[in-house]
């Protein structure tokens, strides 16, 4: 029978994939410490409480809490688990940042004391885990780590790259198949017992470079496809066309399936992801590297019809209607709706720019300090605007009366007001 992990998890890094496994694991039985370098995340999430907008994920945490399973720190405690789940963002050339996952291995190295498990779930380029297992080797010579011999190893260093869907997270981290990848097959295997206590999906068992490498062509594969939608919404708004009508007619071949175009692609892994691909193989990944291109300078082209449209007028006001990456969640990350009103405030300094985004209560920093952009309410964004984008398709947008958008230029980037 396939072994169950019993033992204390510390999970680095507490945002929307560390918090919801630190849950699920807690929620379970085991003892997880949440780590996590913002002192002010670390006290709230330590009180029971979700600073994610994310459906069950209050229920969780509270609950694990509660039961005291969850305890949350600043620092790495001693574990028989460590579970990275930190940021991995990309240089000004696209290539990966890995500052955030060495500065957690070099956290948790002075814990060891032999027979622990290392699992890096952060998107990662292949040869990232080899390097945790080597960084750990490098600071803890006493240790045997994977990469440097063929027995057993003192430490079991894996990757299991996260596959959940914002929205949908605490579902889906329960029953999504799970790849695991191990330095060894005994590392591969070590780490899938931790996953056996809350993964109901299929554990599929391969070494850490492919798994690396799995998890960003999941990504590209949605990028590619996405990038296809948004250069097909351009050519037909060059020929004046209907891109969602013209989607809906050819959906209908049974073997095509063209995505919805948008202002871009946003969320940390399809915006993100494929470059670590393109970066790794810069001369072949063509494919790859253009539906970037074509969804990185989607925001641009939208914000550039808008700032045009309000070139009809004296003093427009422009209401946006959405910050978040997508439909019904509160993350902003990598958005492009927050990259559009940006383009769009720059652009037009004397233009007051009416912010609608139902799921959060500030603007994220990037838009805050500029003078012209502020948040209201959505009924009121349209009663003064002028010019309206709907830049994401939340269900409340969706479902408003049209006649609030009656008089109004109106720039529908989602296709939901066709």
């Amino acid at each position: 029978m396939d072994s169950i992990f019993s033992g204390s998890v510390a999970v680095i890094g507490l945002g929307y994939i560390g918090l919801p496994t630190a849950a699920a694991l807690a929620t379970r039985g085991v003892d997880v410490v949440g780590v996590d370098t913002n002192a002010d995340l670390v006290k709230t999430v330590g009180r029971g409480e979700a600073p994610l907008v994310e459906p069950d994920l209050a229920a969780a945490v509270s609950g694990a809490v509660a039961m005291g399973r969850l305890t949350t720190s600043t620092d790495t405690p001693s574990a028989d688990a460590y579970v990275l789940a930190v940021p991995t963002p990309f240089h000004d050339d696209h290539s990966a940042d890995l500052s955030y996952v060495r500065a957690a291995t070099e956290a948790l190295a002075p814990q060891l004391r032999g027979g622990e498990v290392v699992i890096l779930e952060s998107t990662s380029p292949p040869g990232t885990t080899r390097s945790v297992s080597e960084w750990i080797g490098e600071l803890r010579p006493d240790l045997t780590l994977p990469h440097a011999s063929d027995g057993v190893p003192d430490v079991f260093v894996a990757h299991c790259p996260e596959r959940v869907l914002p929205g949908r997270i605490m579902i889906e981290i329960i029953t999504n198949d799970r790849v695991i990848g191990g330095i060894s097959p005994r590392c591969a295997e070590r780490a899938a017992s931790v996953y056996r206590v809350f993964s109901q999906g299929n554990l599929l068992l391969s070494d850490a470079s492919s798994a690396e490498m799995a998890k960003l062509v999941e990504n590209a594969y949605r990028d590619v496809n996405i990038g296809f939608a948004n250069e097909l919404s351009l050519i037909c708004e060059r020929l004046k066309l209907d891109v969602w009508e013209v989607i809906r007619l050819a959906n209908h071949h049974p073997r095509v399936n063209i995505l919805t175009p948008g202002p871009g692609v946003g969320g940390h892994c399809i915006a993100v992801d494929p470059w670590f691909i393109v970066s790794s193989a810069p001369e072949l990944a063509r494919i790859i590297r253009t539906a970037r291109e074509v969804n990185d300078g989607k925001p641009g082209h939208v914000a550039r019809q808008v700032i045009e449209k309000a070139g009809r007028f004296n003093s427009p006001k422009v209401a946006c209607l959405g910050l978040a990456f997508k439909a019904n969640v509160d993350d902003l990350r990598e958005s492009p709706a927050v990259e559009v009103v940006a383009h769009i405030a720059d652009a037009l300094p004397d233009v007051e720019i009416l912010v609608a985004e139902p799921y959060v209560d500030a603007l994220p920093p990037t838009l805050r300090d500029r003078p012209n952009v502020r948040l209201a309410r959505t009924n009121d964004a349209l009663e003064a605007a002028d010019i309206v984008a709907s830049l994401v398709d939340h269900d409340q947008f969706r479902s408003l009366n049209r006649s609030l958008l009656s008089g109004k230029v109106v720039y529908d980037t989602r296709g939901i007001w066709r």
